[in-house]
């Protein structure tokens, strides 16, 4: 059985005049709250928030006093811990006109929050509780990163959502122009990679490697016929015909088939000016506002219309520039919705500061790196099971050296990654867990463990016995004769002369 401590050291400063009334001793003391996240009978992830509660420093209660909460949060990061997994709170007074009215909690860029003090301890530690989730990990992530041993019916539906762990991704960003007598489409995807997407992937780069590349597609059409409006003059696709648009455009795309690596795919679709406009409708029947829809651990596509010319004489091609801007906007949060990272979950009484053109505050990547280090414990944990239970079929299988040297490697390395985890040494655990995952992916795909080379006996014996048989009965048969004779000469009397 997996039993994983994941401990989250947690900072809990108190501004002047938001001290409860009843805390149970004076200032600074440690205290610890533990919950158990249940995934099936033999697996549970215990949840550990070590919390140190102490009073503000000068400098803290100086950067408490700025006007808005984003400009706090800016003077508190030099001051505070920054180590990977690490929370910490700062609690202002209930009266206090830092948060805006009707927020509780500012959740910054970095890996603080300001939280508004909820009167009485229990109040607030119910309050703390909550951020600490959203800033580090919750139930239902943990499950989702457990995903393949929890029980099918305890999943919510975006759980399958979120990309597997790995160790690289491959993005492809993709213009499809399916009718280019109509339309010169120009797109600057290396500026735009490298003004939109380059920061974010810099800070996931922690996570994985990333490799990014892009192609532009003619006369790849999508593979379903848009349903044309009267009303509106457009041309719609439903919510339920979206599936089907993605295998003809996959069948063009051609490149997951020889990457190692899970592909991230990201389509950018100039109408035909036949089809022209095209807009996507959701369930209920309203449009989309990005005119975009994402595929679940695939990728995404987006609808580019196009202007249609001012005069009918115009000549054609029309030459058309993509607003970089706008398109990269909507492909980064998809992109962020694919690892994990929406804001659905989060109470109304949270705000949320925007991470700017990181694409992901610290704490996001916190978050990251907790659901993978847990995914890839339990990844390391069944391939090593599996190559076990291989092992134990085939008797005399050759094992040799550097695979069994993998194994041990990978046992060491998982065993560090949960003694980390429980020590709170987040970055520890994660790249323990990838060296982990790296180990026993090689001993298992070693090609000298493949069980097709290793004969079952019976196969042996049914093989052999058909060529040997026919040979052995007249040796056998020569074998019995001679002995025969042997004991007939034995018994004759010697003859005298």
């Amino acid at each position: 059985p997996v039993q994983v401590q994941l401990v989250v050291p947690m900072a809990v400063v108190f501004g002047p005049g938001s001290v409860p009334g009843d805390l149970p001793r004076p200032l600074p003391f440690r205290d610890v709250k533990e919950m158990e996240i249940s995934v099936n009978l033999r697996t549970s992830v215990t949840s550990r928030y070590e919390m140190r509660y102490r009073s503000t420093t000068a400098q803290e209660e100086a950067a408490l006093a700025a006007a808005t909460p984003r400009e706090a949060d800016a003077a508190l990061y030099p001051l505070q811990d920054t180590t990977l997994g690490s929370l910490t709170m700062y609690v202002v007074p209930e009266t206090s006109s830092l948060l805006p009215q009707g927020i509780d909690v500012y959740v910054g860029k970095h890996r603080s929050a300001l939280v508004r003090a909820g009167g009485s301890l229990a109040a607030l530690q119910a309050r703390l509780r909550e951020v600490a989730q959203v800033m580090s990990f919750t139930a239902s992530s943990i499950a989702a990163a457990l995903s393949e041993r929890v029980p099918d019916g305890q999943l919510s539906p975006d759980a399958r959502r979120n990309l597997k762990s790995s160790l690289g991704y491959e993005i492809t960003f993709s213009l499809l122009n399916p009718d280019p007598k109509s339309h010169t489409v120009d797109w600057d995807i290396e500026g735009a990679v490298n003004r939109f997407v380059k920061p974010v992937l810099d800070k996931l780069s922690l996570v994985a490697n990333f490799s990014v590349d892009s192609q532009i597609l003619y006369y790849a059409v999508l593979g379903v016929t848009p349903r044309y409006d009267k009303e509106s003059s457009s041309f719609l696709l439903s919510a339920h015909s979206l599936p089907h648009v993605i295998n003809p455009v996959e069948a063009r795309l051609g490149s997951s088939a020889a990457s190692l690596y899970p592909v991230l795919n990201f389509l950018l679709y100039v109408p035909e000016r036949s089809h022209s406009p095209l807009y996507i409708q959701d369930k209920d029947g309203a449009p989309v506002s990005t005119n975009a829809f994402h595929s679940p651990r695939w990728g995404g596509i987006m609808v580019y219309n196009v202007e249609g010319p001012a005069s009918p004489q115009a000549s054609l091609p029309l030459h058309v520039d993509v607003d970089m801007a706008r398109v990269m906007e909507v492909f980064l949060a998809q992109l962020r919705l694919l690892f994990g990272l929406s804001w659905e979950e989060v109470p109304p009484e949270f705000l949320l500061e925007s991470p700017g053109n990181e694409g992901l505050a610290d704490w996001e990547l916190d978050h990251l790196l907790w659901a993978h280090t847990v995914e890839n414990i339990a990844t390391v944990s069944t391939t090593l099971t599996s190559l076990a239970q291989l092992l134990d079929k085939i008797g005399n299988i050759v094992i040799k050296d550097d695979v069994a040297s993998e194994v041990y490697r990978a046992v060491a390395s998982v065993q560090s990654a949960v003694t980390e985890l429980s020590l709170g040494h987040l970055l520890a655990a994660f790249q323990a867990s990838k060296e982990a995952v790296t180990s026993s992916e090689r001993a298992f795909f070693d090609p000298s463990l493949l069980h097709l080379l290793y004969f079952p006996d019976d196969q042996k014996f049914a093989i052999y016995i058909p060529l040997f048989l026919p040979m052995a009965v007249p040796i056998l048969l020569s074998l019995a004769k001679i002995v025969r004779e042997t004991r007939l000469r034995k018994k004759e009397p010697t003859k005298m002369d």
